[in-house]
């Protein structure tokens, strides 16, 4: 058995977790931000059987996909900042960061 845990943009979560109840995977969605652009993320714990793995990630891959954003950078700190002019940068983001762990046991009560 194992666990797969999804970091995934909100943008993205309610065609995912609609994507995973379609094909019968039990997931836990819980809310997250990012340490990065601190935006809402949405994390996915997702419980099933080695076999099903491949489908999973198959099914995160095809519903979370990456973007280009503006962001505006955060002035530099200390220096003097009224020679910095803070142009908006395009970044990519979106995606899904995913880890698969292994499960020792599960119990459902």
């Amino acid at each position: 058995m194992k666990m797969i845990i999804a970091v995934v943009q909100d943008k993205d979560s309610h065609r995912l977790l609609n994507e995973l109840v379609e094909h019968n995977f039990r997931a836990t969605k819980l809310a997250s931000t990012g340490g990065f652009l601190k935006s809402g993320n949405t994390t996915f714990m997702i419980g099933t059987d080695d076999i099903r793995v491949e489908k999973a990630l198959e099914i995160i891959k095809n519903n979370c996909e990456s973007r280009q954003q503006l962001v505006a950078p955060v002035s530099p700190m200390g220096g003097n900042a009224d020679s910095y002019v803070p142009y908006p940068v395009e970044i990519q983001v979106g995606g899904a960061a995913v880890f698969v762990l292994p499960i020792e046991t599960f119990m459902q009560f």
